[in-house]
């Protein structure tokens, strides 16, 4: 019953979100980043609401939503920390930021708390090469990052 109403839900967000855009495939991009800005993810029933209007099928959309990072199948926590382990955030030892994270947290990477607070992701790269290593707090950029400042970006979280 419950996941009823949740696709239910789904169902009447993407008629909203779907009637202002016409049944072009050059639309599939606009209308994932409003699905993913609205659930933090895109839900399967989502896709196959965007399939059946842009007539595409669900391996392309697939297709699209794995190809760019932006995107997720999966829920994140309301305070998602992507940690760059691009070449040059690596030397400088961003593993080391992803594994206190994980220590601090008690997940793996793409996994949320169980209170919904907090997900991990690791990235292969942000764009801040020159602030390496780099983590990232929702759009917030965190760079020559050491643990010291991750656990006080989580600390800062954490009581919010």
């Amino acid at each position: 019953m419950e996941v009823n109403c949740v696709n239910e839900k789904i169902k009447k967000d993407m008629a909203e979100i779907l009637e202002k855009y016409t049944d072009q495939k050059d639309n599939l991009i606009a209308i994932l980043n409003e699905v993913q800005e609205k659930y933090g993810y895109i839900p399967q029933k989502a896709q196959l609401e965007i399939s059946e209007k842009l007539k595409i099928p669900m391996a392309e959309i697939y297709g699209v939503i794995t190809f760019y990072s932006r995107f997720t199948t999966e829920p994140k926590g309301k305070y998602n920390i992507s940690i760059c382990l691009g070449t040059a955030c690596f030397v400088k030892g961003s593993g080391n930021l992803l594994d206190r994270a994980k220590e601090r947290l008690k997940i793996n990477s793409g996994e949320v708390t169980p209170d919904g607070k907090f997900s991990i992701d690791e990235v292969r790269c942000v764009g801040a090469c020159g602030l390496a290593p780099v983590f990232m707090i929702n759009n917030e950029v965190y760079g020559n990052a050491t643990v010291k400042m991750l656990d006080e970006a989580i600390d800062k979280y954490m009581n919010l």
